[in-house]
């Protein structure tokens, strides 16, 4: 393996995985604005900026296949592009769901929402602060900050379900609210999501680093 030539590809591959994730938490931070504001036109852009990101996973698929195939690298190095692999999958599923929250807007962006956006922005700022951790945490190869999304994790996990408790309370005083609470509901369900793929990047930074699978959410 001519081993300047693997170092120079893994540069690459990272830079890739971070302008993806600049992406990714740009389309978060936009579906979520685009729903406090009823804001149609920016939820349609993160709708069409998704086929970019899609663009942007097919390229790194590619990238870390031809690493494989053409340095075939072993131990450590292989687990590095295997992360690669599995982050970039990650990413992708939280740009679906940003793209969830965008259709959400459009679709009830001519309604009077039935309370102030308050903990689902909140939500979301923490939820964004995890893919920015779990993303630094790949790059600096940190186990130690990985470990630490778990605490993030549990603050959004409560938020998620104080929202529930809150939003079932609007549905349950007064049934028009049903349709509206339930699309907030949603929205909070696919934050939660992210959250979820954002800790499960730290897992495989974690597993880059010691070749062993753990949960942190245990």
């Amino acid at each position: 393996m001519n081993r300047t030539h693997f170092e120079k590809e893994l540069e690459d591959l990272h830079y890739d995985i971070l302008k993806m994730g600049a992406l990714v938490e740009e389309a978060i931070g936009n579906s979520i604005l685009s729903l406090i504001n009823h804001d149609v036109e920016l939820a349609r852009k993160v709708i069409e900026q998704d086929d970019r990101i899609d663009e942007k996973e097919v390229e790194i698929d590619d990238r870390c296949s031809r690493i494989i195939l053409t340095q075939q690298p072993l131990a450590k190095d292989l687990r590095i592009v295997l992360t690669g692999l599995k982050i970039n999958t990650d990413l992708e599923r939280m740009a679906d769901h940003a793209v969830d929250i965008a259709k959400t807007t459009i679709r009830i962006a001519d309604q009077t929402y039935i309370k102030p956006l308050i903990d689902i922005p909140r939500m979301s700022d923490i939820v964004r602060e995890m893919v920015k951790l779990s993303l630094d945490s790949y790059v600096n190869q940190d186990t130690e900050m990985a470990r630490t999304i778990n605490q993030k994790d549990d603050i959004v996990d409560g938020l998620y379900k104080q929202i529930f408790r809150e939003l079932l309370t609007y549905m349950i005083e007064d049934h028009k609210n049903i349709d509206q609470a339930a699309q907030f509901l949603f929205v909070a369900r696919y934050l939660e999501r992210i959250a979820d793929h954002a800790t499960n990047i730290c897992e495989w930074v974690i597993y880059l680093e010691s070749g062993q699978h753990i949960d942190l959410n245990e």
